[in-house]
């Protein structure tokens, strides 16, 4: 019997050295065969004989280690030193391995699959971790933990209108911040307003945000002897918006409208309004510290209604932390806002945008104005005088 090299590594090694070169005409002489053998070893595997039956596998592992090399026949030594062998120096049994291939894929179709539908707790399981990861990357799993955030340590001492004593103290620091720091705030006149008592304070309005306010807020907050509190009536489209509505409800703002500044002076306390409303808050750049028309008249007739002294109060400076361009106005429909602003950062620069510009402001507080007392309660309802003591015409002053 002589000895088989496997015929597919000859074959290949011999096409593809050969056809680069770099064997040269006689690959055969690179692995050691003799010319004489080239026969033997161009034998292809479909040559040889039949198969064996696979052994056990407790005999075939016996068998393999049994298994010797076999000596090489005289004057062939070259030739089958090249040939492959395995890691105890025996030969390779192709016919074994395929026998153990086939046994390995007979045995993987033996294996049981599964029969019907997969069992509920799975399916409740993959559902589970679907919903976790919609949940993950939705913005309303971040809204709703800083919600959580903003309402941890609230206060149950809350007025009928949402100040939050304890929020209005931890708030107070993120406005002195921006009070002292950023805008630079200087306050003249905050003695004019009255220690107690009903008191309408009615600004100027700017800014985009109701930021006018709660400056107006602190300066009466840290500068008045009494450190008495504003309530600042706000739009209703800031409560639109997630969390800030919450936020300035906390702080001591109020939604604007009549009936609850009513309450407000009713209960003596120091209210602000801002007559110009939504038109100043949008106002372009270009019509900056142009006051634009006061409404109806309300804050007259608050101050009528409730014998309230009036506050005049000039805040300089918050046209410009958010310079208005233009305005979008096919986005006000859908966005339910007023506006829609185009600034020089919105909403060019994302949320960013969003960030009020350091510019210095002024807030400047005038001396109390008293309606003659010849106005009664009554006179609220009298559309042209309210008309004529908005506008502060020569015949009411």
């Amino acid at each position: 019997s002589t000895h088989r090299p496997p015929s597919g590594i000859v074959t290949f090694m011999s096409a593809r050295e050969t056809s680069s070169g770099r064997l040269g005409n006689d690959p055969f002489a690179a692995l050691g065969v003799s010319p004489t053998d080239r026969n033997q070893t161009s034998v292809s595997r479909k040559k040889r004989g039949p198969k064996s039956p696979p052994a056990a596998k407790t005999q075939r592992t016996a068998t393999t280690k049994s298994r010797k090399k076999p000596a090489p026949p005289e004057g062939d030594s070259g030739a089958l030193s090249a040939l492959p062998v395995s890691h105890d120096g025996a030969e390779w049994d192709f016919d074994a391995l395929d026998a153990r291939i086939e046994q390995a894929i007979s045995l993987l179709h033996q294996l049981p699959l599964p029969e019907g539908p997969p069992p509920r707790s799975t399916m409740d399981q993959f559902a589970d971790l679907v919903r976790d990861t919609f949940r993950a990357i939705s913005p309303l799993t971040y809204l709703r933990q800083l919600n959580r955030v903003l309402y941890a340590g609230r206060s149950f001492h809350v007025d009928p209108f949402g100040l939050d004593p304890e929020f209005e103290e931890r708030a107070d620091r993120i406005a002195d911040f921006f009070y002292r720091y950023w805008w630079r705030v200087d306050a003249l006149g905050v003695d004019n307003i009255p220690g107690g008592g009903r008191t309408l304070i009615v600004s100027n309005h700017s800014g985009m945000l109701p930021y006018d306010g709660a400056m107006i807020k602190h300066a009466v907050r840290v500068h008045h002897p009494a450190r008495r509190t504003v309530r600042f009536l706000v739009e209703n489209f800031a409560f639109y918006f997630p969390i800030l509505g919450t936020l300035i409800y906390r702080y001591g703002g109020v939604r604007a409208s009549m009936d609850n500044a009513t309450r407000l002076l009713n209960d003596d306390q120091l209210t602000a309004v801002f007559p110009e409303g939504v038109k100043g808050l949008g106002k372009l750049y270009r019509q900056r510290y142009q006051l634009q028309r006061f409404g109806r008249g309300g804050f007259i007739k608050l101050a009528l209604r409730t014998r309230s002294p009036i506050v005049p109060v000039a805040v300089i400076g918050a046209e410009e932390i958010h310079p208005i361009l233009a305005h979008a106005d096919f986005l006000k429909k859908p966005l339910r806002v007023p506006y829609v602003p185009i600034t020089p950062t919105f909403p060019w620069l994302g949320p960013l945008g969003l960030v009020p510009l350091p510019t210095k402001w002024t807030i400047v507080f005038g001396e109390p104005l008293t309606l003659p007392l010849e106005y009664g309660p009554e006179e609220a309802d009298n559309e042209l005088l309210v008309s004529e003591l908005t506008l502060c015409t020569p015949s009411h002053p």
